[in-house]
Order: structure tokens, then C-alpha cells, then sequence
């Protein structure tokens, strides 16, 4: 049993038990509640949860499906979804298609800054979101409507096509947790972050934030 900084009596079933850092332990609810704990008020589990997020200095967000985060869409109805348009976008040489109706990127040329190797088959690589979704929805993309989640997830300035074993690796990792193998391109990359950020109004907490202003002084500098 944990009583958080704010009172509340977290048991195991409860959503926030595991997000629940500093707390108090009991071995009983009862033994919370005669401490001057209470218990989550049923309506507002999730407004109270997220009040002792900001007041611990952690993210706090409702479940992710990355299914209410619409991607590689045909948007003009051209048969090339978002994936395949930024392949034909990013490659050095005209793209080759899997069928003569030119809607899936085969081959090309690709400069993935990531690894700092050049790549032509397509099927190696993954279209990064720079900012990740799963990252975009822990700092107040879970509030967004589902069209903005659309926009978010397609648009060209969030991505990038890299080699896709380093998108894997990298999954919805923020600034203070991951950066390019290439540290050629790591200042770019903080800006390209931030820029993404600072476009969709997202949230960080103050210990991101630490973290990354000293990143980018130190880029700064160099």
C-alpha cells in the first residue's frame, strides 16, 4: 500500500500504484487511512493522479494505443501513404516502385544521420517520428482530438527515414534518455526535437528540461 505525497491510498489494482514514486508504505489500507491517508475519489482519478504527477516532477498520461494516433495515411488519395511519399521526398536518385502503379518505395538512396550510413533498399529502414508518439501522448498529446493526433503523426517535419533497428532501439525515448549513435548529427537532432515540441505546445517536466538545456548550450559552444 502507498500513500502518495498528496494523501491519497494507492493499493496494487490501483492505475497510479506504479507510477506512485515517493510514498509512504502501509501494509493495510486500513493503516493508510488511519494515517490521515484517503482514498482516489472515483470521478477524478485521473485529475488528482495528474496533480501528483506535477507536483512529483513526473509525466503522468492516460493509456496510450497508438491506434488513436492515425499514420502513414493517404491523404491525397494518390495511393502513396505517408511512408512512401517521404521516401520519394528524402532519396538522393529517382525511387524505384514495387509495381508499375507507383505506390511503394522499393529502392532509392537514402543518408540516414543516425548511423551516418547511406542506405538503398527500403525495406531497411523505418520512418522515425522524431518526436515519438508514445512521447507526444505523455506530455499532453493525450488531450489532443483525434485529427490533431493525425497531423502530429504525419507530418513531415517529425520525420525521418533511418536505419530500423536504431528507430527500435531508440522506441519513445525522449532527449535525456537517447541520442544518434552519429554525434555528428546529435545538435541537429536536439534542434529538430525542440522544434517539434515548441510547434505542438508539448509539456516537459523540469527534469527533461535540465537536461536539455544543458544539451543545447552545449551545442551551443561547439
Amino acid at each position: 500500500m502507498k500513500k502518495s505525497t498528496s494523501g491519497i491510498c494507492h493499493d496494487a489494482s490501483s492505475a497510479s500504484y506504479n507510477r506512485t514514486k515517493n510514498f509512504e508504505a502501509f501494509s493495510t489500507i486500513e493503516a493508510c487511512l488511519e494515517s490521515g491517508g484517503r482514498l482516489p475519489k472515483t470521478k477524478s482519478t485521473y485529475q488528482q493522479a495528474e496533480k501528483e504527477a506535477v507536483s512529483e516532477g513526473r509525466a503522468f498520461t492516460s493509456e496510450y494505443e497508438r491506434a488513436d494516433w492515425p499514420h502513414w495515411i493517404d491523404d491525397d488519395s494518390d495511393c502513396q501513404n505517408t511512408r512512401h511519399e517521404m521516401l520519394i521526398s528524402t532519396s538522393s536518385i529517382p525511387v524505384e516502385f514495387k509495381t508499375e502503379k507507383g505506390c511503394q518505395v522499393v529502392n532509392g538512396e537514402w543518408y540516414d544521420p543516425y548511423s551516418g550510413s547511406t542506405f538503398t533498399d527500403s525495406t531497411e529502414l523505418d520512418l522515425d517520428h522524431i518526436v515519438p508518439l508514445k512521447f507526444a501522448h505523455g506530455h499532453g498529446g493525450d488531450k489532443w482530438f483525434r485529427d490533431k493526433r493525425q497531423t502530429f503523426a504525419n507530418d513531415p517535419q517529425n520525420l525521418l527515414p533511418v536505419k530500423a533497428s536504431l528507430n527500435r532501439h531508440k522506441g519513445a525515448k525522449g532527449l535525456d534518455e537517447w541520442l544518434p549513435p552519429n554525434r555528428a548529427y546529435r545538435c541537429e537532432y536536439i534542434k529538430r526535437f525542440m522544434g517539434v515540441i515548441d510547434k505542438y505546445g508539448l509539456l516537459l517536466i523540469p527534469s527533461e528540461k535540465r537536461v536539455i538545456n544543458r544539451m543545447q548550450k552545449a551545442c551551443i559552444g561547439n
